[in-house]
């Protein structure tokens, strides 16, 4: 039996029966791998290189100095270490009445800050306010300070000055232009002064009951392996429950840049999206690839039971040959996907500016497995239909409907494909959704198509057309093959919309959550009596969108009624929220970058106080509606009950407020305000006219942290865009399998048509009308899926507001028809073309 199988598939190899199948099963399995190669560095790699937002790997921020015994313990793990100290202060320039002073952030660095990333420094003052410099791995020398350039304009001095902060005089000799790790918080609100740690101690600002905080930088020695900081973090994290260590906090990329966070969370959902559209391409063409094969097999197989084989040999004998083709097609799959990597890299090469992670074998053994299972997921159903071919197949062409067995190996490849899109995506919400829109879609366009046939049906004597008749004929005597075809194209269609111009439309939406003009400037402390003067200055200067939102500090003393203080909460992230104060807000109408996941946004009443809390917040401190939050206000006491929690767009960089209580209940508590905007990039100094106008006004800078932001997006994104092309080969290849599924009996007809007196121009028009009902229909129905798809994806899994666009309506009825009359035409133009007597003994 297995040396007649090994003969079989030379001979099936020899008559090109197996050619079409062994290429869809190489071009499904290189396509996921390709895609699974590239995504598994690519996203080892973004990881990785994120972490240069934090200037390494790990970060460990206290209050007092580090304990020597978690350095030691680092050092003896193998990890770099640096250390820096931040801490606010006056920095003095100037001599005698000529002098000036200015609220500096102080940053006193070790000398391999940072260990991640670069400082990006310059002399130039527009190339420093533009984030543009020269990359540099030293730090500040002894006695020399680097720093912002509004350090320049504030203090009115220049490049060479001397700088005093504390007891100690600096020469200025660089601006910073880019601080990789210069995160939102409070002590970096100020411009910076960067000098070297081993000067801090000479300035005397340093002593036990300043407001210090510490940071010691942990990295792995190699890029590629974060192994040994996870292990020493657990360790640490250990150390500091069994001591008892108070004001101690441990930031990674996961908890100490929310935004980047976010950004890098969808950047892993549109990869794992390009996987999953992969893998459903690869199953439908896998499984119409195997559906010609059984079709073309019809009569070897009444042959070889009428020579004696039993149904279980016959079974055993295909299946074998599918085997052999599964293992060849997956490791030629998987050879063409690894080089196809690379050839991926090599085009994208110019914005990939680090190493990438080496390759891993994970993906090959995803590839193998995953070819094999769309084998047998997909492939099984119509080879096990080979065993029901009666013998008087050889004398009467007639096909038995499926039996029951065969019928439910199509819910094994239901199961298969459902399992396959978990394990690719990674995501189970994201897979179940992609997974659902699809199979659902399979039903909607079986029954879309059946409708159709059904209309088509009454609409035979509308026009009075020899090949009008010809083509309703011809789809209404075979409507089984017509349905699947419909179905197929429409999937296949719909992934190639979804992969074009949907997939336009979700890259926008993910690139305007964080765009271009976001908000680089925060301006804080505007006394209600500079809100209308700060306003109009803003507006003289041509700053859009410039709300000014009130900002109270608050703290929370009481939940529910009972206390709160630092020892109510286990957690140190608690912990410290409870021991500090509150920015808190007020306004009437939520800001449209929020988005309401739970209650609803409060009514503005007199006499009541009501809450919107940001749900992260909400999560720590154990939050939930209808608690009763207690703040301090300035020795006022406000108590709001939670209504709703919020979602903020922390890749947004806009103004955003963890607790919001409604203006009602405010009025008479303390306020200030801020705002928000974007200046662009050669603009006039606004900052040191607002800063000279209103010396308490502080203004932020966040243009470096933007700048960073959309670099890594502009990686993803690229990254992305070819991911989504490479996959459109996929698409490609169900098109044509859809197109020539049902090319045998179309050449048979056309044949017997011929024989019978039909002209080559009626049987053209009416292959032309026959293809163009088809193609426009399945257009049609590929791009309503495709539109509802790109909607669940966006408002349920991306979380991007979602535009209808008529564009994908109209690209998929004109490409429905193009590509069903160009595949038609060239499986059916030699029909055309020789006698009819040669058609039907090719036939």
């Amino acid at each position: 039996m297995l040396i007649q199988s090994f003969r079989m598939t030379a001979r099936d190899w020899r008559a090109g029966e197996l050619r079409f199948l062994l290429v869809a099963l190489i071009v499904a399995v290189a396509s996921l791998s390709a895609v699974g190669f590239f995504i598994d560095r690519m996203r080892s790699s973004l990881n990785r290189d994120a972490h240069q937002l934090l200037g390494a790997d790990l970060l460990v921020n206290a209050d007092l100095p580090l304990r020597a015994e978690w350095r030691q313990e680092a050092q003896r793990r193998g990890l770099i270490l640096a250390d820096t100290v931040t801490f606010p202060s006056m920095a003095q320039a100037g001599q005698g009445e000529q002098s000036s002073a200015q609220l500096a952030s102080i940053k006193a660095v070790s000398d391999r800050y940072p260990l991640r990333g670069q400082l990006k420094i310059t002399t130039s003052t527009e190339e420093a306010d533009a984030g543009r410099g020269q990359k540099t791995t030293a730090t500040p020398a002894p006695g020399t300070v680097w720093v912002d350039p509004n350090i320049l304009s504030g203090l009115k001095t220049t490049l060479g000055a001397p700088l005093t902060v504390g007891d100690k005089t600096f020469t200025i000799t660089q601006l910073i232009a880019a601080e990789p790790d210069r995160g939102p918080s409070f002590a970096n609100f100020a411009p910076r002064v960067m000098l070297p740690l081993a000067d801090l101690a000479a300035t005397g600002l340093v002593d036990n009951g300043s407001r210090v905080t510490y940071r010691l930088l942990v990295a792995a020695p190699s890029n590629n392996d974060l192994a040994v900081v996870d292990a020493y973090e657990a360790w640490l994290k250990q150390r500091i429950e069994v001591d008892g260590v108070k004001g101690v906090r441990i930031e990674s990329l996961e908890n100490g840049r929310p935004e980047m966070r976010a950004t890098l969370d969808r950047a892993d959902r549109f990869l794992s999206l390009v996987g999953l559209l992969s893998a459903m391409l690869a199953a439908v063409a896998v499984a119409m690839a195997a559906r010609r094969f059984m079709l073309r097999h019809l009569d070897a197989c009444a042959m070889l039971r009428c020579l004696g084989l039993s149904q279980n040999q016959v079974s055993a004998m295909y299946l074998i040959e599918f085997l052999l083709i599964g293992l060849a097609g997956s490791l030629l799959g998987v050879l063409v996907g690894f080089g196809a990597h690379f050839v991926l890299l090599k085009l994208i090469g110019s914005f990939i500016t680090t190493d990438l992670p080496p390759v891993s074998v994970l993906p090959a053994l995803q590839g193998i497995a995953t070819g094999m299972l769309l084998l047998i997921g997909f492939a099984l159903p119509p080879v096990l239909q080979l065993r029901n071919v009666p013998h008087n197949r050889v004398l009467r062409r007639e096909q038995a409907p499926p039996q029951a067995m065969a019928l439910a190996t199509y819910g094994l490849g239901i199961v298969a494909f459902v399992g396959l899109l978990l394990w690719q995506a990674g995501d189970r919400q994201l897979a179940l959704l992609t997974a659902l829109g699809f199979l659902g879609g399979f039903a909607l366009f079986a029954a879309a198509g059946w409708l159709g046939l059904a209309l088509l049906r009454r609409l035979r004597g509308a026009i009075d057309a020899q090949a009008w008749r010809f083509a309703l004929n011809a789809l209404q005597r075979r409507p089984g093959a017509t349905i699947v075809q419909v179905v197929s194209l429409s999937l296949g269609l719909m992934a190639l919309l979804l992969l074009t111009v949907v997939r336009g439309d979700l890259m926008t939406a993910w690139q305007s959550a964080t765009p271009a003009d976001a908000p680089n400037r925060f301006i804080i402390n505007i006394m209600p009596d500079q809100q209308a003067s700060v306003a109009a200055r803003l507006a003289a200067a041509r700053v859009d969108e410039a709300v000014l939102y009130p900002m109270i500090r608050g703290r929370l003393t009481a939940l529910n009624g009972q206390a709160i203080t630092a020892a109510t909460y286990p957690a140190e992230d608690a912990r410290r929220l409870a021991e500090r104060e509150f920015n808190l807000s007020t306004m009437k109408t939520m800001q449209a970058s929020n988005q309401i996941v739970a209650g609803r946004w409060f009514k503005d009443t007199p006499g009541q106080a009501e809450a919107s809390v940001e749900q992260g917040i909400a999560k720590t401190l154990g939050l939930k509606l209808g608690d009763l939050m207690r703040f301090d206000i300035a020795g006022q006491i406000v108590e709001a009950k939670v209504t709703s929690l919020r979602k903020l767009e922390w890749g947004s960089m806009r103004a955003n407020f963890f607790v919001i209580i409604n203006p009602e209940a405010m009025k008479a508590t303390p306020q200030t305000m801020m705002t928000a905007f974007h200046l662009p990039a050669g603009a006039p100094n606004l900052t040191n006219t607002l800063t000279r106008e209103f010396p308490n006004l502080t203004v932020i800078d966040v243009s470096g942290i933007i700048n960073q932001l959309q670099e890594v997006l502009g990686q993803v994104v690229t990254a992305v865009e070819f991911l989504f092309l490479f996959t459109l080969v996929s698409g490609v290849l169900v098109l044509y399998a859809a197109l020539m599924g049902s090319q045998d009996e179309r050449t048979r007809e056309a044949g017997l048509l011929r024989a019978l007196g039909a002209t080559r121009r009626q049987l053209a028009r009416s292959q032309w009308i026959e293809f163009a009902l088809v193609g426009a229909l399945s257009g049609l129905l590929a791009a309503s899926g495709a539109a509802a798809l790109g909607w669940a994806l966006a408002t349920y899994q991306f979380k991007f507001a979602w535009a209808f666009s008529p564009l994908v309506f109209m690209a998929g009825i004109a490409v429905g028809v193009f590509c069903a009359i160009g595949g038609g035409w060239l499986g059916l133009r030699n029909v055309l073309r020789q006698p009819p007597l040669q058609t039907l003994r090719g036939a």
